[in-house]
């Protein structure tokens, strides 16, 4: 309605695009959409559509990538003018509603646009042509078109040390992470590291990943009084977070200090685990089984409200104890931001202790005991806005962290969890021929993305491996093969971000980058890994190494950018143990593998002979149970026991 309308008055397009948790397209709302004078500038003269980009990343994607052509940067709000037809033609960030430090007024850029779009058409239409040119061969710029191949091994350990030392040059080796400030979790970069240490033995790797996590956990980033994650770090220290939570942040992080826990069985990250999935059930659950999006940053119009605290209220509710908490978690009368205090952890539980001698455990005791009061009063509080909309994406990657933080913790309630998410997400979510994306209050919208399918391909596989129930399996297949059908691009090797039967965008693009979420296509990579040696399809695992082949340069240069692309090459240099295990004891005998860190390996066990999987086929039932590890379904001779395969892999 709102393009027929753009064609038919002949004005130009103001797609402004946002998120609930975005704190500068409130200001910007605030200031200018909400002005009636600026309003009626902009109704008069612009057809006005406004997007939420977690409902509809595909059209973020394309106008985040002409904006960037046209001023190097990007960032939400997203404001891109287009002709009736769609094209972009100019674009920015936020606009002030004065101008200021060498930006116009959003009053100027309307004008100064209205004016162009009148008396300038046709430069504003060869404007929007190289622009539109500029975004079709995007996706291009990344690919190895040209790549020959002299030798059958495109990926080597070099490639991996590559990968790992260009890496190696941003590690913070004071505050952990990547760089300076603002400061990312950088999950997918920091999982890449610790299976680097499994396969290579490098201990700078796992250290990088330790300090990493350690720091956070003890951050201002990770809530202290109720748990979860932040978006990220406005310091290079962890200490000031920009106060929104996400779901898929959160996720991400669950899933890599479970691996984590599972290599060092440290305490601390066991107690983050425990504390975030908490948050989560608390606060971001459905009872229906679905998880809300995100908590905003701000609560009564001030960013950080709900979280901070002044030395008075923490005296008042903490009395004699006061002191040494306030020691432990840097409170100040005068505050660590902004006349308030962010409650972080300058040192460990372990060494606070021992400075100041006290005992360990009874020090953690009344620690916890002190953030459960605070956590009382703190709850009275006017809470952050809730952004209620439940995405597939972003749950099936929280469905993927319960599940394994069930393995890694050993709670059932977490498998429960993510069973039921996965059931409601199958119900809610998929339709006669699609899946939908999004869903609120009863109502499902937008077809599905590529993401949303590699996510929940991913969430099957990790409910298949901790419970062994093939009907995951069965169900992951059966998705996987819609993908390629409808995503898959011939040429490219491939997949699309839309489906072919998507048509209301000017073009289709691949999502490539592993940036705040992993790209769907590198998601892709990693199912069809397993999918091909669980199923024996080899199609799948040739697809698989083909989509390898085609960003190989790319994942080379810029790793911190594909860093789960970096970790699908790992698999493909070390390539997946295939472990079956026959036998009465055969589920518990799973269970107690997957307890244990092994980056490259899939896991099938049976209680009965079984010859629909390659795994099994063969394979008789006898008294004991027994455990084959084979590579390429050549297998060793059995063992009976954990050890025994630890030993082999």
């Amino acid at each position: 309605e709102a393009f027929e309308k753009a064609k038919r008055e002949d004005k130009p397009i103001l797609v402004s695009i946002g998120y609930s948790t975005c704190h500068w397209c409130h200001v910007m709302e605030r200031e200018s959409f909400e002005n009636e004078d600026i309003a009626a500038i902009m109704n008069k003269n612009f057809i006005n559509i406004k997007v939420d980009r977690e409902e509809r990343p595909d059209i973020d994607a394309i106008y985040m990538e002409a904006v960037q052509i046209m001023t190097g940067s990007g960032g939400w709000p997203l404001n891109c003018f287009l002709l009736p037809d769609k094209r972009p033609f100019f674009g920015g960030t936020y606009f002030p509603i004065e101008a200021r430090q060498n930006r116009p007024s959003w009053t100027q850029v309307l004008q100064n646009l209205t004016e162009a779009y009148k008396n300038q058409k046709k430069q504003v239409v060869e404007q929007a042509e190289k622009l539109t040119n500029y975004i079709h061969d995007a996706d291009n710029r990344l690919l190895n078109n040209n790549l020959v191949i002299t030798e059958n091994k495109l990926f080597d350990k070099n490639s991996l040390h590559l990968i790992y030392n260009t890496i190696r040059e941003r590690f913070d080796r004071v505050e952990g992470g990547f760089g300076a400030a603002p400061k990312f979790p950088a999950s997918m970069t920091l999982k890449f590291c610790l299976d680097y240490y499994y396969f290579t033995n490098n201990s700078e790797a796992l250290e990088q990943v330790e300090l990493s996590l350690d720091k956070m956990v003890q951050g201002g980033i990770y809530d202290q009084v109720g748990g979860g994650f932040s978006r990220y770090a406005t310091d290079k220290a962890w200490l000031v977070p920009h106060f929104e939570k996400m779901l898929y942040d959160n996720a991400l992080l669950v899933n890599l200090l479970a691996d984590a826990y599972k290599l060092t069985k440290k305490e601390l990250y066991k107690e983050a685990i425990e504390e975030t999935l908490t948050f989560v059930k608390r606060e971001m659950w459905l009872a229906e089984g679905g998880f809300y999006a995100a908590q905003d940053a701000d609560s009564e119009g001030v960013e950080g409200k709900y979280y901070v605290w002044t030395k008075e209220e923490i005296d008042t509710i903490l009395g004699e104890n006061s002191d040494l908490f306030c020691r432990f978690y840097d409170v100040t009368e005068n505050g660590n931001w902004e006349h308030s205090n962010i409650l972080w952890r300058k040192e460990s539980y372990e060494s606070f202790a021992k400075a100041n001698k006290i005992d360990l455990n009874d020090f953690k005791s009344t620690m916890k005991t002190c953030r459960e009061q605070l956590f009382q009063i703190r709850n009275k509080r006017i809470k952050p806005s809730l952004d209620d909309k439940i995405l597939l994406n972003w749950n099936a990657l929280m469905a993927t962290a319960f599940a394994k933080a069930y393995i890694a913790l050993d709670n059932e309630e977490y498998l429960n969890i993510a069973i039921q998410n996965v059931k409601f997400l199958l119900k809610t979510f998929e339709s006669d021929n699609f899946f939908y994306h999004t869903y609120k209050e009863g109502k499902r919208q937008h077809q599905a993305f590529l993401d949303d399918y590699a996510f929940l391909i991913e969430a099957l596989l990790q409910l298949f491996e901790v419970t062994q129930n093939t009907e995951y399996l069965k169900k992951a297949d059966k998705l996987t093969e819609f993908v390629i059908n409808e995503f898959y691009d011939e040429n490219s090797k491939l997949f699309f971000f839309t489906s072919a039967n998507q048509t209301d965008l000017i073009t289709r693009t691949k999502d490539l980058y592993d940036n705040a979420l992993p790209s769907g296509n590198s998601t892709m990579v990693h199912n069809l890994q397993q999918l091909g040696i669980l199923l024996g399809k080899e199609d799948y695992k040739e697809m698989a190494y083909a989509m390898l082949q085609q960003v190989k340069t790319s994942i080379e240069k810029y790793p911190t950018s594909f860093a789960k692309w970096a970790s699908a090459i790992q698999n493909t240099v070390y390539p997946l143990h295939e472990i079956a295990i026959i036998g009465n004891d055969a589920f518990e005998k799973s269970k107690l593998l997957s307890q244990q860190f092994i980056p490259n390996r899939v896991i099938m066990a049976t209680k009965v002979e079984n010859d629909d999987f390659p795994l099994l086929q063969g394979k008789s039932i006898g008294k004991e149970t027994l455990i084959f590890v084979c590579r390429g379904y050549a297998c060793q001779l059995p063992v009976k026991n954990i050890e025994e395969v630890l030993a082999i892999v």
